[in-house]
């Protein structure tokens, strides 16, 4: 076939696949209006961000978003969240209940209207709210959409007045079923599993938000409540130190420059800002800003006011302490060394980017937070003289170092040539150069990365070798990291840089797989690469470009016939079907000691090959979290990591003994 007569096939294909039935008129009738709730139920990830895990419980969020609304308008003081038997959820509180009149617009019942209209709510300027983290009028109606039922119960002007609700639909109109003593509403709801990937709640990560939450409420007493059948548990928190507590218990496993955690806050034009921060002896900042106690992971305003006045209050009180020289300065990097911070601002018209509130847009707020912070940092420091050398040496040291960085930077740029694009030894790159298909495979010891290379797809797969014990990041400064011999290559070789510098635009790989062995050294190696990532290449977590490569534990032989098991309990059952009919027939187990052992065959089929293998996405769902285990594991103290270890000794298998 000539090239040409290929071409317009190809094209002709294209256009098959892609083009519209010419006899498919585009007229009016085209145009679908999707009523009532269908749109959420037809685009959920608009509204909750995912059908996963993170949208399942985010589910949760709102419900209990609109019952601390209640609080933040100083009528609810309790809130309960409960899971029951089969995964349903009940969150309760004490606030005024949700209005049962009718509500003018509709001719309807307000509660009718709050869960059956998108963009209906009171936190509109009505007056019901003056501050309120739901602000679209959506959250409770799409919860409504998204669950295979729901029951709303209001304790208000001495009744209980009850609706139900299915799919988002009436299945039970408002009807008074009793009377009661307080004020209040209780919500149980059972998530969709036709809208969702998964359906059972995690307890760990409900605890951890409404924890959250209670440090961010002052005084508000949250409880959280799970009545499965074996996972028994409750908590109850509250928290009168407020954001002040939230610092303190962030550098719990941390030695921290000055025991007092440095409280600022003020209002201004009914908004109002509140900072708490602390400094401890580590090399990461860490920064959790809030709008209207909704988490903004993206920053927004309020992060720019407070970057932008610590790093002029440090800077202007070391020269006028003549720490700092004439012309010297710290950047805002140096300034957040070590830092903890917690900026929690509440406003009237909150501006977020985005129905999933990740940043805030509000202008106004980065001049109230600059101001607070300018004014009252200033006098803590001129009251605090040998804190604020402290810090200020934290800062130099840090100035310093990023120096030392820079120069090792430069000086590993010229002995390797990395200005000519010459990549490490240890990588045998793959052919493919859009990055969005590209994929590098992380393999400790030349045995398995020999395996690797010649068992791989050469088209798209990568191989980096990595060989010893890597450097662990959580007690080094980013100019030992330039200067590490095993961490250098795999830096150049996914070309995003670290730290302040890297760009995930620049990033070689989408998809980075830890391919390390199934025991205790593969678990270790995984772990500090995974401290490298966090630490040092965050986005790489946070955009899903991390993976962990799941190899097969055993080999299951009969006669010519091979499988492989992943876990103890799949190799009974495989072995269980290997004997068939015949319980006498020998099945030979074998359990792999590394990746190493394996032929370049059976590491494609088990652990390469992207129709069979498994590989675990890293995620990042809680940052704080995460930084926690990261500090207790890897840090400098040994009574947290003691305590890690003789708490969770229990759930170890599979040790090297």
């Amino acid at each position: 076939m000539d090239e040409e007569k290929q071409k317009r096939i190809e094209e002709h294909e294209v256009k098959e696949t892609y083009g519209v039935d010419k006899s498919n008129e585009y007229d009016a009738s085209e145009i679908q209006v999707l009523e009532g709730l269908e749109a959420v139920r037809k685009r959920p990830g608009m509204y909750i961000g995912s059908t996963s895990k993170s949208g399942l419980h985010h589910l949760v969020y709102e419900i209990v978003d609109n019952a601390i609304d209640e609080a933040l308008a100083g009528y609810c003081t309790d809130i309960t969240v409960q899971i029951n038997e089969g995964d349903t959820i009940t969150v309760t509180d004490n606030g005024r209940g949700i209005p049962v009149d009718i509500q003018a617009q509709t001719g309807r019942p307000a509660l009718e209207v709050v869960y059956t209209v998108l963009h209906a709510g009171g936190k509109f300027g009505g007056g019901g709210y003056k501050v309120s983290g739901g602000l679209h009028g959506v959250g409770a109606s799409v919860v409504n959409a998204l669950s295979e039922w729901l029951t709303v119960q209001v304790h208000r002007d001495g009744k209980i007045h009850q609706m139900k609700f299915s799919r988002g639909h009436i299945v039970e109109e408002m009807k008074i079923i009793g009377s009661t003593d307080h004020t209040g509403t209780t919500v149980t709801f059972k998530p969709d599993p036709e809208m969702f990937e998964e359906t059972v709640y995690d307890y760990d990560v409900l605890h951890t938000r409404m924890r959250e939450q209670a440090f961010l409420n002052a005084g508000l007493r949250i409880r959280t409540i799970d009545l499965r059948a074996g996972r028994e548990q409750s908590d109850e928190m509250c928290f009168e130190g407020g954001i002040r507590e939230f610092v303190t218990y962030l550098n719990t496993n941390k030695d921290v420059l000055h025991d007092q955690v440095i409280y600022m806050a003020g209002t201004r034009d009914g908004s109002m800002a509140e900072v708490a921060l602390q400094y401890n002896d580590g090399y990461n900042e860490n920064i959790l800003s809030f709008a209207n106690n909704i988490h903004t992971p993206e920053g927004g305003m309020h992060e720019e006011g407070f970057k932008r006045a610590l790093t002029n209050v440090l800077n202007a009180y070391g020269h006028k302490m003549k720490i700092l020289k004439d012309e010297e300065k710290i950047s805002g990097e140096d300034c957040r060394e070590g830092l903890t911070c917690i900026i929690s601002v509440k406003l009237t018209d909150a501006q977020f980017e985005g129905q999933t509130k990740a940043k805030l847009g509000n202008s106004e707020i980065r001049t109230l937070v600059n101001s607070i912070v300018s004014e009252k940092l200033e006098i803590f420091l001129e009251e605090n003289p040998s804190l604020g050398r402290q810090v200020l040496d934290k800062a130099l040291m840090a100035n310093r170092a990023r120096e030392a960085a820079k120069k090792a930077r430069e000086s590993v740029r010229r002995k390797t040539g990395l200005e000519s694009g010459q990549m490490p030894d240890k990588l045998q790159d793959c052919n493919e150069r859009d990055p969005g298909l590209c994929e590098i495979y992380i393999v400790e010891g030349d045995s398995a990365a020999g395996s690797a290379i010649q068992g791989r797809d050469s088209r798209f797969q990568a191989i980096l070798a990595m060989w010893g014990k890597m450097l662990n990041v959580e007690k080094a400064r980013a100019d030992k990291i330039y200067g590490n011999d095993k961490l250098y290559p795999l830096i150049v070789a996914l070309g995003a840089g670290i730290g302040g510098e890297f760009n995930i635009d620049k990033l070689r790989y989408h998809k980075i797989i830890i391919m390390a062995d199934a025991d205790v050294d593969g678990a270790h190696i995984r772990t500090l690469l995974l401290t490298f990532f966090f630490r040092y290449m965050r986005p790489l977590i946070e955009n899903g470009y991390v993976y962990s490569a799941v190899p097969p534990l055993y080999k299951l032989t009969r006669g010519k016939k091979q499988r492989v098991a992943y876990s103890d309990e799949e190799r009974d059952r495989i072995s269980a079907e290997m004997r068939g009919d015949n319980p006498n027939v020998k099945v030979d187990i074998s359990r792999f000691k590394g990746l190493g052992e394996m032929d370049p065959h059976e590491l494609w089929e088990t652990t390469m090959d992207p129709e069979r293998r498994t590989l675990r996405r890293i995620t990042l769902d809680d940052a704080v979290k995460a930084d926690e285990i990261f500090t207790i594991l890897m840090g400098e103290k040994v009574e947290p990591r003691k305590e890690w270890i003789e708490s969770n000794a229990k759930y170890a298998v599979n040790l090297d003994i």
